[in-house]
């Protein structure tokens, strides 16, 4: 069984972020290499900023939305960030769930879908490489980068792809498959590890 969990990066009000998570998860089930997809919103996930006592590697988790938080992260095989981009950079609300765990994200490919302006969020998604490769996570090279994201909204707020966007997806989502297939033997080996954390 693989699980991929499409993480919703902004918790703002009116943010396109949620439309585009939706879309994303649309393209990942018709892809159908993912036995399970889940979309995680962080606006409902409500973490505070990083309030634990301990380094994340100990475990030694103290509060239950950390502990939720991990089991959450844990099930996963691999991830696509949905994620804008705030004055070149990705956001603070994404690097701090990002900073809850450290052990619970190794040997997780993670595939990144960033909007924005002209840049298409690109500068977010290069800058997020540097966090999530410290943490043993694959960033795949294959990208989903929507430029002048408003341009793809319709009257209902739903994301109206143009062919490129969904070559890239397709692209994207071939390429995780083989990546999470890859890595599989060390994640087994890693949640052998997290399961008395866990349990």
């Amino acid at each position: 069984m693989t699980k991929l969990e499409i993480i919703i990066a902004s918790t703002r009000p009116n943010r396109v972020g949620l439309p585009v998570g939706r879309w994303v998860r649309e393209q990942a089930l018709a892809h159908g290499g993912f036995d399970e997809v889940e979309l995680v919103d962080l606006a409902e996930v409500n973490l505070p900023f990083m309030n634990e006592p301990h380094h994340p590697r100990l475990r030694k988790y103290v509060h239950q939305h950390t502990k939720d938080w991990s089991a959450k992260i844990s099930e996963a095989d691999a991830f696509v960030f949905v994620m804008p981009e705030y004055n070149a950079g990705f956001n603070a609300e994404l690097k701090n769930a990002i900073d809850y765990l450290n052990a619970e994200w190794h040997y997780k490919a993670v595939g990144l879908v960033s909007y924005g302006g002209v840049s298409a969020g690109t500068r977010a998604a290069q800058m997020i490489k540097q966090v999530v490769t410290t943490l043993k996570m694959t960033p795949l090279i294959e990208a989903v980068s929507i430029p002048f994201v408003q341009q793809f909204l319709d009257g209902d707020q739903k994301i109206v792809p143009n062919e490129t966007m969904l070559a890239a997806g397709k692209t994207m989502f071939d390429e995780m498959v083989r990546l999470t297939d890859s890595l599989r033997p060390l994640r087994e080996e890693t949640r052998a590890a997290l399961a008395p954390a866990n349990g």
